[in-house]
């Protein structure tokens, strides 16, 4: 099992490292959506859950519960838009490499 599991873990490394166009995020080698590809996605990634833990933050404060819901929202329409933009065309379903 644990041979498998690295193997996958490699095979993943490999594709996110074939990336001759730069691409901020990739289609996620299985499943649907975007994963980040370079340190710009992951940026924008970690840009997008601190701004949600600020909505929650603001939430607690200010007893507002709509801050947390507004803060995932726009980190929601955040990464979207950044993964869209920046990265491959949009995703559809994979399940491992194209042939």
């Amino acid at each position: 099992m644990y041979n498998m599991d690295m193997n996958m873990f490699k095979e993943y490394i490999e594709y996110l490292k074939d990336n001759p166009e730069g691409y901020w995020f990739k289609r996620k080698l299985y499943g649907w959506g975007w994963t980040p590809a370079k340190w710009q996605g992951w940026l924008v990634l970690v840009i997008g859950i601190l701004i949600a833990l600020a909505g929650f933050y603001i939430g607690e404060l200010d007893d507002a519960p709509g801050a947390a819901a507004l803060g995932i929202l726009i980190m929601i329409i955040l990464v979207i838009t950044f993964s869209w933009w920046k990265g491959e065309n949009p995703p559809r379903w994979q399940w491992g490499k194209r042939k």
